[in-house]
C-alpha cells in the first residue's frame, strides 16, 4: 500500500480542477460511456467504506433510450433535458434489507444479527448514510476515470424506485449524470468555506 501523496494534475482532477456539469442545455459533448467503463466506475467505488462493510447501495445505470424515456417523466422538469442527453445516469439506490448479504460481506461475525430485527428507521438511516458515501465513491471513481458527473436530486423517489427497483428492498436515493462534460456549459466556480469557517480541531 503506497502512503505517496498524489500529484497536482490527479489532485487536479480529483478535486480542484474538477466541476460538476449540472447546466439545463447543452452540458454534455456527444460521446458515448461504455458498459466497460461502468463497470470500471463500480469496480473502484465498491472498495471505499460503509458502515460493518454493508455495500448498501444499489445501482441502476441508466444509458438505453428506453430507459431514458421511462426516466424523463419522474425527473423535476430542470433536471430533465440535461438528464437526457447523459450518456449515462446512475440511479443511486439504498437497500434496507442490506443485512441479507453481511454473511459473505462481513463473514467473521453474526452481522446479520445485528440488523435483522432493527426498526425500520435505523436500517434506513444506515442505508441512506453508507449509500450517499458510495454515491460519493462513485463520482471520485467516474473523474478518476476521465469522465465527468453531475449529481443531482430534483426527481419524483417514489416514482423512480417503483420504476427502476420494483419488489425490492432498494429505495432511490439520489442521481449521477455520467459523461464527458461541455465546458462551454460551465459557469464561473461558487465559493467554498475556508478551514477556518468549517473546520475546528479541538
Amino acid at each position: 500500500m503506497s502512503h505517496t501523496p498524489l500529484d497536482a494534475a490527479a489532485l487536479d482532477q480529483l478535486f480542484l480542477g474538477a466541476r460538476t456539469f449540472a447546466a439545463q442545455r447543452d452540458t454534455w459533448l456527444d460521446k458515448p460511456v461504455s458498459e466497460s467503463q461502468l463497470r470500471q466506475i463500480w469496480d473502484l467505488a465498491r472498495m471505499g467504506p460503509t458502515q460493518t462493510n454493508t455495500v448498501p447501495a444499489r445501482v441502476a445505470f441508466v444509458v438505453s433510450a428506453e430507459a431514458k424515456a421511462r426516466l424523463a417523466p419522474l425527473m423535476d422538469e430542470g433536471n430533465r433535458a440535461k438528464t437526457g442527453a447523459a450518456p449515462a445516469t446512475a440511479i443511486i439506490g439504498m437497500d434496507l434489507a442490506f443485512y441479507d448479504k453481511l454473511p459473505y460481506l462481513y463473514p467473521h461475525v453474526d452481522a446479520r444479527a445485528w440488523f435483522a430485527d432493527a426498526e425500520a428507521a435505523h436500517l434506513e438511516a444506515i442505508a441512506l448514510r453508507s449509500s450517499s458515501l458510495q454515491g460519493a465513491y462513485l463520482i471520485m471513481a467516474a473523474r478518476a476515470l476521465g469522465l465527468d458527473c453531475g449529481p443531482m436530486s430534483g426527481f419524483d423517489a417514489e416514482r423512480v424506485t417503483a420504476e427502476f427497483f420494483p419488489d425490492s428492498a432498494v429505495r432511490a436515493n439520489f442521481m449521477v449524470n455520467i459523461g464527458y462534460g461541455n465546458p462551454a456549459s460551465l459557469r464561473p466556480r461558487n465559493p467554498r468555506l475556508s478551514f477556518d469557517e468549517a473546520c475546528c480541531i479541538v
